[in-house]
């Protein structure tokens, strides 16, 4: 479980499974029919939180209060769910300074979602790795696969509240076909 613990709210997040291929079909709804039991403890508990797949978030008010839940909730996932925490990628912070499924949120007196950190560096090597001068690619295709990736990125983030990203990687995308064009 990881926890995070934010101003007005605090959150829980995520626990492995032991078992299940990570990254395989199976993996989310393996996970799904078997956490349904963790989402009714958590409703039945009156707490908020958000939960795809093996990883969960459980927001409360206070530190404590996060340090407390994620001390009962491990408790139920090991000893009820008979399921393995993983304490590494559990935590206790404020949902700003997190990440999950990708997505962060602002520090702002009304939060708002934004792109994680992370992602957007991951985002930026796939786009170096497709757009290197080592590749010997035409052009054309280049685009081709670049605009394949690009879509699916740009659809799983597009929920988020931060246009001024997506307008700084469309100004750098640019940037490197434009070196690829005067490459080749």
């Amino acid at each position: 479980m990881r926890q995070i613990d934010g101003g007005e709210d605090n959150v829980l997040t995520r626990g492995d499974l032991s078992g299940t291929p990570q990254g395989g079909p199976l993996s989310p709804l393996l996970s799904n029919i078997v956490l349904d039991e963790l989402d009714k403890e958590l409703e039945k508990r009156g707490h908020k939180f958000v939960r795809y797949a093996d990883d969960c978030n459980i927001y409360v008010r206070t530190r404590k209060a996060g340090e407390r839940v994620k001390a009962s909730v491990t408790i139920f996932i090991e000893e009820t769910l008979k399921l393995k925490v993983n304490q590494e990628k559990s935590a206790i912070d404020r949902p700003w300074k997190r990440k999950f499924l990708g997505f962060s949120f602002s520090f702002h007196l009304k939060p708002k979602v934004r792109i994680a950190t992370q992602s957007i560096q991951r985002i930026k090597q796939k786009i170096r790795q497709i757009t290197s001068r080592k590749r010997p690619v035409f052009l054309g295709d280049r685009i081709e696969e670049l605009n394949e990736y690009l879509m699916g990125w740009l659809g799983y983030f597009a929920l988020a509240d931060t246009p001024s990203i997506f307008k700084r990687l469309d100004e750098w995308v640019r940037r490197r076909l434009r070196m690829c064009l005067w490459k080749q």
